[in-house]
């Protein structure tokens, strides 16, 4: 495979929503131009059923260090995902199960080839640290512990916090930079990239790499997206654009992100040209719908934008029914069962929630009552998006 050295690529490379390389910029720069093949990977610990915008960032960079040639790996933390990083975590995390675990992992190496190429002259790879870590007997994780100090791990600002809030650290979590970290060795790469959030557990497989395979591995850290409270999105915050969402749905989610938040979903989520400050206070509304458009089209396609653009315009501004209503039979011609079984709520709390506050119509009226029976042929809507029609 031929590498390309391309300096406005690299470039691009080194800047698009990066925050800090490791060592330093100039390192990775010159091993970019110097027409060698780098290994490099992010690991994604499937701990949901679906990838999400927030992986989609880093899977675009994947894409830039494919695109020169060079050789990516998708790694799959299928062992550490059972324990559950730590990061950000004022308490433990759940830990999943192996049939969890395998269950969530379905779907990502077919959600990731959306973006990276698993085919042709270089294909990425998809690698599962169960794979090594399953082999290994007490005495080799042992030997792997030595190489790191207990206060190099307890350096985490979340243990700190813990400490100070007098919560309980459990000795998995304690353990979990070290199980991440060895990734990087067992695999022998050039690098990692990930999101800012895990520089802690690169940079320990950056400290591994060198104590046992005497190699200067680069670590390459991306910048979150986050809302104007710098809360970021994810699954865990509750506010994720999943890779299986409908068109409608992911166009629609960006358009209710924040105008603060437009240069950055650029940025970060798309591969389009980044408008300047002064274009988006000019015209916020065009812009957002520009990167709605550009995230559904990178994530699900271009006839999916398209899809999810016309809907927004229609419902959203023009306040039109979709031409495509989804239809329901319901186990019960009441109000709340429609709105749970149509998944439009999540519970039937959060349906009673909905109609308090008056967010549900039938048939273009609102509903002022959770004892509303519904009929076969009537129109449901929760929201302005949200419609389904009874059989």
């Amino acid at each position: 495979m031929k590498i390309l050295t391309d300096p406005k690529k690299i470039n691009e490379l080194l800047t698009r929503g990066v925050e800090n390389i490791y060592p330093n910029k100039e390192f990775l720069e010159k091993e970019l131009k110097s027409g060698r093949q780098l290994s490099l990977y992010v690991g994604y610990d499937p701990t949901a059923p679906t990838l999400h915008i927030g992986n989609g960032i880093t899977l675009l960079k994947l894409q830039q260090f494919q695109e020169l040639g060079h050789q990516v790996i998708f790694l799959v933390g299928n062992f550490t995902g059972m324990i559950g990083d730590p990061t950000d975590k004022l308490a433990a995390r759940q830990q999943l199960t192996p049939e969890q675990v395998k269950k969530n992992s379905t779907l990502y190496k077919k959600q990731a080839g959306v973006i990276l190429n698993f085919g042709g002259s270089n294909p990425a790879l998809i690698k599962f640290n169960g794979d090594w870590w399953v082999k290994k007997s007490a005495a080799d994780l042992l030997n792997v512990a030595s190489h790191i100090t207990q206060q190099r791990l307890m350096e985490r600002d979340m243990f700190q916090e813990r400490l100070a809030a007098g919560k309980p650290i459990y000795a998995h979590e304690l353990l979990y930079p070290l199980l991440q970290g060895y990734d990087s060795v067992a695999m022998d790469v050039d690098g990692e990239a990930g999101g800012n959030d895990q520089t802690f557990n690169m940079l320990v497989g950056r400290d591994l790499m060198k104590q046992l395979k005497h190699k200067e591995k680069f670590v390459l850290t991306m910048k979150i997206l986050a809302d104007d409270s710098g809360v970021k999105m994810g699954k865990t915050e509750g506010n994720m654009i999943a890779f299986n969402d409908t068109p409608e749905d992911m166009f629609g989610k960006v358009m209710r992100w924040t105008d603060g938040m437009i240069k950055a979903g650029f940025e970060l989520c798309t591969r389009a040209t980044v408008p300047s400050d002064k274009d988006i206070r000019a015209e916020p509304l065009k812009f957002k719908k520009l990167l709605a458009f550009e995230i559904t089209k990178t994530f699900l396609g271009e006839k999916a934008a398209e899809k999810g653009r016309d809907t927004f315009s229609s419902v959203i501004q023009a306040h039109e029914k979709p031409a495509d209503i989804p239809a329901l039979k319901p186990s019960a011609y009441d109000i709340v069962t429609v709105l749970v079984e149509s998944k439009m709520c999540l519970s039937k709390s959060e349906a009673r929630r909905a109609i308090e506050q008056s967010g549900v119509k039938l048939n273009d009226q609102t509903v002022s009552s959770i004892e509303t029976k519904i009929k076969k042929g009537d129109v449901v809507q929760k929201g302005k998006r949200f419609f389904v029609k009874i059989k």
